[in-house]
């Protein structure tokens, strides 16, 4: 059985006096714009957008049962998106951590290789294997601490550039209203 996965996503939203209480955090007293997200309806979002690939849309679909609800969807709306802004520069400068520890990892393995090849045979003048032997040693030494960061830097950047190009549409997705008005 083949697994497909979705071109787009919709996050279904349900917006009235009752709801909008069940999307923040209970215990935060500020505005509804300003307002955390609880736990479970991020858990939802997260839930919802985890099939998403790279070229997936995401839609968030808001259902407003009357005319006075509406009200809550620009609120809801800009903490929805503030929120994962704040979750983007968080996984951006993971990332960026991520690439400078393997390139510093990566670059001292070299200069270890590059200095041991210049001073070594300079400070041993043995005809014999010595020489030969130390450099062999620290040549194995410096390719197995250079492997993990080749490794991530080859294999495992993918993880973060999807996770940020995900939360980036979940920022700016568009958002269309289904009014079921009654």
């Amino acid at each position: 059985m083949k697994n497909i996965l979705p071109e787009k996503i919709d996050i279904f939203l349900t917006v009235n006096a009752q709801a909008i209480e069940e999307h923040f955090n209970k215990n935060d007293p500020s505005p509804y714009y300003k307002r955390q997200l609880s736990h479970e309806f991020e858990e939802y979002i997260n839930r919802v957008k985890t099939p998403a690939r790279r070229a997936t849309i995401i839609e968030y679909k808001i259902t407003c049962n009357s005319e006075d609800d509406k009200q809550y969807t620009e609120p809801l709306m800009y903490a929805i998106k503030r929120h994962f802004s704040s979750i983007m520069l968080a996984k951006q400068g993971e990332f960026e951590r991520f690439k400078r520890r393997n390139y510093t990892v990566l670059f001292a393995g070299l200069a270890i290789i590059l200095l041991s090849h210049i001073f070594i045979p300079m400070l041993i003048k043995d005809e014999g294997g010595v020489e030969s032997a130390i450099l062999t040693g620290i040549d194995i030494f410096s390719w197995v601490m250079m492997w993990q960061p080749i490794d991530n830097l080859l294999f495992h950047w993918n993880k973060h550039l999807k996770d940020i190009n995900t939360i980036k549409k979940l920022t700016e997705a568009p958002v269309i209203y289904t009014e079921n008005l009654q």
